[in-house]
């Protein structure tokens, strides 16, 4: 549940105003600077908005905005996925680890289809914040999620503005494969399905788990050091800066979703075991 009364209302509302100056620039970019192939931003913010409505009137029988909302994302880390295996594995077969990984590779150029990956994936989290501050779906003063969403826009918007660091950002997206597994918990527990001696449930840990290493946390760790390996090649700007305090954002939230995520593992095994000695008795 969201704050309530004047505080949640103030925080409402710069929300709502950085979310509507974001949607003045990119159309602004679009109509006056003819950047027609932003026109992907758009068109993510729209097929995800359209995928709440399909799911939120054929599947969510009592219209829950979390769960539509986490269904959405769940789509999103799928397609995202998806996407970004495509662009790495196409690029890692013509070009090979050595050359696709140069700073030149992941600053100056753009692997096929990155620009419209990065696009599609930008309009969705312009939808999700809409979507969140519509239903109020965040927590705290400073809700964490909305600042989050709001650094991912302005990162990956003046990314594509300026049509550089975009492979440096797929590259990030890949803990979105992790992200799948988290929204797959979401959707599980709030479909009353809890049994944590589940094969279904221990499968879904695993991968959580291994996800989280493989495709969270390594990666974000070994991009960090790459832009502190190549940081004397990027020219005088704020791409440096910037990748550097997304990334160092980035590590912070995946130490604390880790913290998260073994306090819920921990309380899931409690229960469990909560309800087998009840059982007993």
């Amino acid at each position: 549940m969201a704050m309530d009364g004047g505080k949640r209302n103030a925080v409402e509302k710069l929300f709502f105003a950085t979310l509507l100056l974001w949607l003045g620039s990119v159309c602004f970019e679009i109509l006056l600077n003819q950047r027609w192939e932003l026109l992907s931003v758009i068109a993510g913010s729209i097929f995800y908005q359209t995928s709440n409505s399909i799911i939120r009137f054929f599947f969510s029988a009592d219209k829950d905005p979390l769960f539509v909302n986490t269904s959405v994302s769940l789509l999103h880390s799928l397609f995202t996925s998806a996407s970004v295996i495509f662009i790495l594995f196409r690029e890692l077969l013509g070009t090979g680890p050595s050359g696709m990984f140069d700073h030149s590779q992941l600053v100056e150029h753009t692997w096929p289809w990155a620009f419209e990956a990065l696009s599609f994936s930008c309009g969705y989290f312009a939808y999700d914040q809409w979507d969140m501050l519509h239903y109020r779906l965040y927590n705290g003063w400073i809700p964490s999620i909305l600042v989050h969403h709001l650094v991912l826009l302005i990162c990956f918007t003046l990314a594509l503005y300026r049509n550089v660091t975009i492979n440096y950002l797929i590259l990030t997206l890949i803990c979105e494969l992790h992200s799948i597994f988290l929204h797959v918990r979401k959707v599980r527990r709030m479909a009353g399905i809890r049994d944590a001696k589940s094969i279904h449930v221990k499968l879904e840990w695993f991968l959580n788990w291994v996800t989280f290493c493989v495709a969270r946390s390594v990666p974000h760790i070994l991009i960090t050091a790459k832009l502190m390996k190549d940081a004397h090649k990027f020219q005088k700007g704020v791409e440096l800066p910037l990748a550097l305090l997304g990334m160092a954002g980035m590590n912070l939230l995946n130490i604390g979703l880790g913290m998260d995520l073994l306090k819920a593992f921990k309380r899931e095994r409690k229960s469990q075991q909560r309800n087998l000695h009840d059982h007993r008795e």
